[in-house]
């Protein structure tokens, strides 16, 4: 058992985690439940983590269906504790080591930086729109259920050890008294080696019908992925270390290859280039795939693959990138006009979804397409 010292500050931690963790979730059971006896139940969970003891709980996988048919793994809200501690401690070391345009799962980034960094690529590559550019635009092949565990927790085992390399540095996010740094590197340890290596699929809970999962592709399910591949998707753990296992690709683009108009939102990536190079960019598509197997045991998804003039827009993010401006994607357009069809109809539509894609009118070009559906079903715009 660590001193008294670390084990106050390890449950410190835990209480702003444990803060963290509420946002959004109290209204569920699971949170109610530890609610109920919070402070207990955090000294229960910093005794087991201390004692080398603690092991994620079994959660809860389901089927989405938007915007595309996927399988959820919801984790127990004592484990989404345990994320937000890895996350607050670790997140923000990794988040000033990633490149610029890696765009998920970070503070005042999103899809709509990431769309208006595409569209700012464009600009500087075509020279105000004044030269033509050519954009390649990637996907990584299952690339949730396809992450091996061992590569993924060396990957994590590397930036510990540079985080705590100069702890008294205080953008490391290291502020526990110095005697107490080994303890707090040793636990992190623990932790990410039992978040990672964790078989979520054991004894899983299944929220529906098994019948479900009959429409999800064999290679898009936990169930069927051999030990050692695989996280979930859904936890907050998983979008950083998701981050975490490409930067190795986004550094490989940018500094190897110099392709410095390059970005990337999870496993979609684009690279944009003048027309003049266009032949190069073709060639190193096998260059990125054969340093994904290499080195990640990764690949490049093989029919989604987008080369094109920028002047054919390009989609990401859920929106059309063109020069000059940025329209919502089919994808988008047609969820916000059945949300609207089904609040006229019915009263059943998302009034929220539909409020918050009319205010991305005010960053991107959708004015037209929002006018189109109030004027459908005669609303004023």
């Amino acid at each position: 058992m660590a001193n008294p010292r670390f084990a106050q500050y390890l449950l410190d931690e835990l209480w702003i985690a444990y803060q963290d963790a509420r946002r959004g979730k109290r209204h569920t059971v699971d949170e109610h439940r530890f609610e109920l006896c919070d402070i207990e139940s955090l000294h229960l969970l910093r005794d087991r983590i201390l004692n080398r003891t603690y092991r994620p709980s079994r959660g809860v996988a389901f089927i989405v269906r938007d915007p595309v048919i996927r399988e959820i793994v919801a984790a127990p809200f004592c484990d989404r504790v345990v994320h937000h501690l890895l996350f607050n401690i670790c997140g923000d070391w990794w988040d000033r080591h990633f490149i610029v345009d890696s765009y998920s799962c970070r503070v005042n980034k999103g899809t709509l930086y990431a769309q208006q960094r595409l569209a700012t690529h464009i600009r500087r590559v075509t020279k105000n729109y004044s030269e033509p550019a050519f954009c390649v635009k990637l996907d990584v092949q299952s690339y949730f259920m396809s992450m091996r565990h061992d590569l993924l927790y060396k990957r994590v085992l590397w930036g510990l050890e540079r985080q705590f390399a100069h702890p008294e540095n205080p953008k490391n996010h290291i502020i526990c008294h110095p005697e107490d740094r080994d303890h707090l590197r040793q636990t992190l340890h623990f932790l990410w080696h039992q978040i990672i290596h964790d078989d979520p699929m054991r004894d899983i809970v299944i929220r529906g019908l098994r019948s479900d999962w009959k429409d999800l592709p064999y290679t898009k399910s936990l169930f069927n992925q051999p030990k050692g591949r695989g996280i979930v998707i859904g936890n907050l753990t998983s979008q950083l270390l998701s981050n975490i296992l490409l930067d190795q690709l986004d550094r490989f683009v940018v500094h190897e290859l110099g392709y410095h108009h390059y970005g990337r939102y999870v496993d979609d990536l684009f690279i944009i280039v003048p027309a003049a190079k266009r032949t190069q960019l073709l060639r190193d598509i096998d260059v990125i795939d054969h340093f994904l197997k290499e080195n990640l045991d990764l690949t490049l998804h093989p029919k989604k693959r987008l080369c094109q003039s920028t002047d054919h827009g390009i989609p990401f993010v859920g929106a059309v990138i063109y020069p000059r401006f940025i329209t919502l994607g089919a994808r988008s357009r047609r969820k916000c006009f059945t949300a609207a069809y089904n609040l006229a109809t019915n009263g059943t539509g998302d009034v929220d979804g539909i409020i918050s894609r009319i205010g991305s009118v005010t960053h991107i070009n959708s004015r037209h397409f929002f006018h189109k559906v109030f004027d459908s079903f005669g609303w004023e715009f």
